[in-house]
């Protein structure tokens, strides 16, 4: 765990947590200051960021729990500082001055001060700067931002201590409760659950007209733009995969995805002996969060339990490999390591943009992430994973601008969005 996490006596805390939020205006964020509001004598927010979408949320947010300091992405200091000013009268709290701070680099530059936890609810690759500067800093990272592990890889487990990444993703952090149950040594394998997305049993041949509204239409969870159409290609999946491995250090061939439509078992562990051990809860992001703020203790009634009392029926199905080739894609690109991960996933942003925009069809969106991922194959700055020397956050950064303008060729589409992908 990161250095200064609040001092314990007999499992008690003795005093609270200190907490970073970035993305504290998106579903990550808000649900993890609801379970500040609910536990103040665990834990007290230092400092949020945002994207700068929703900058009177934000001064709200900062007002309420009076927060030592404020930070956005998009948008001026002055912008920010009005807005903080409005809601620190509307709240009678006209005192308040907290610090500030505006621009692209305003999470990294308040995530390289240190806390107790440091979560990081960002959306795309932008969050790999936060999530260096939380780790160098030595906080604990409470890590719900996916693509900035996935992307940086060997540059995020080199900067982390041991203990101090905490997976916040609902699969890895049923994973690692799981894990608790058997030594390293004994696991065969990790197998992930996907609730198969608005399009589950479907064959290629009728995803080709689907529609961005039915995209968005998840059978289960309530997630922003970006994840929710993942979660319906898989691409979500094909990422987790990838997290999996990097998280828990254990291979492609023993990461497993099964199709669970009911979303109750978030994931599995299989061990040498045939035993498996699964967590399950209704579908919820609260459970992992709060795990990921209060490692490795747990919050009570962080969420409600599952209602045993009531007949239920949990189904567990094969993924379809030729309707859905994304995780198998993602397999094959986790594999290969270097700079082919942040290419993926940056590809894979410009079309989901893409796709919502009318430009291109569903089954484009993977067909057209894979031509990318071949053609970074034979360009010269492609780094491998057999030459991970290579890889820094500049190598990074250049594959993931080098695949949305490949993607926006491809399709014949304007430049795409700058490297980095969307905040939140």
């Amino acid at each position: 765990m990161g250095r200064g996490l609040a001092a314990r006596h007999n499992g008690a805390v003795t005093q609270p947590r200190t907490v970073t939020i970035l993305g504290s205006t998106g579903s990550i964020g808000t649900q993890a200051i609801d379970i500040v509001r609910r536990n103040p004598e665990r834990f007290v927010v230092r400092a949020l960021t945002a994207g700068g979408s929703d900058l009177d949320l934000l001064a709200a947010l900062a007002v309420e729990l009076q927060v030592q300091v404020v930070g956005v992405a998009r948008g001026t200091v002055d912008e920010l500082r009005s807005a903080v000013a409005s809601a620190a009268a509307r709240a009678g709290r006209a005192a308040y001055r907290p610090q500030l701070h505006a621009g692209p680099d305003a999470s990294a530059t308040i995530a390289a001060e240190p806390v107790d936890v440091a979560l990081n609810g960002i959306t795309g690759a932008i969050g790999l700067e936060p999530t260096l500067a939380a780790l160098r800093a030595g906080s604990t990272l409470a890590l719900a931002n996916k693509e900035s592990l996935i992307v940086g890889g060997p540059i995020v487990k080199a900067a982390a201590a041991p203990g101090q990444l905490v997976p916040v993703d609902s699969e890895h952090s049923a994973l690692a409760q799981c894990l608790r149950g058997g030594a390293a040594g004994e696991v065969r394998r990790l197998v992930l659950t996907a609730s198969g997305g608005p399009f589950r049993g479907m064959p290629r041949s009728a995803l080709h007209e689907v529609t961005p509204a039915q995209a968005l239409a998840h059978p289960t969870w309530d997630m922003g733009r970006v994840v929710t159409t993942n979660s319906a290609t898989l691409v979500n999946k094909g990422l987790e995969v990838i997290e999996a491995h990097l998280l828990f250090d254990i291979p492609f061939d023993a990461i497993e995805v099964v199709v669970h439509p009911q979303s109750v078992v978030h994931s599995m562990v299989e061990f040498v002996d045939g035993s498996t051990l699964a967590q399950a809860s209704p579908p919820s992001m609260l459970i992992p969060i709060a795990l990921g703020l209060a490692w490795p203790d747990r919050v009570a009634d962080a969420a409600p339990p599952c209602d045993w009392t009531q007949a239920a029926t949990w189904e567990f199905l094969p993924l379809d490999a030729e309707a859905f080739p994304a995780v198998g894609l993602a397999k094959q690109v986790g594999r290969t390591g270097g700079t082919f991960p942040a290419v993926f996933n940056a590809a894979n942003e410009v079309c989901v943009d893409a796709f919502h925009d009318g430009a291109i069809r569903f089954t484009d969106i993977v067909d057209t992430v894979a031509r990318v991922v071949d053609r970074h194959t034979a360009d010269a700055g492609a780094v491998t994973g057999s030459e991970t020397g290579g890889l820094d956050v500049a190598a990074v950064l250049r594959a993931d601008r080098w695949a949305r303008e490949e993607a926006a060729a491809v399709l014949g589409l304007r430049p795409a969005t700058p490297a980095g992908g969307t905040r939140s």
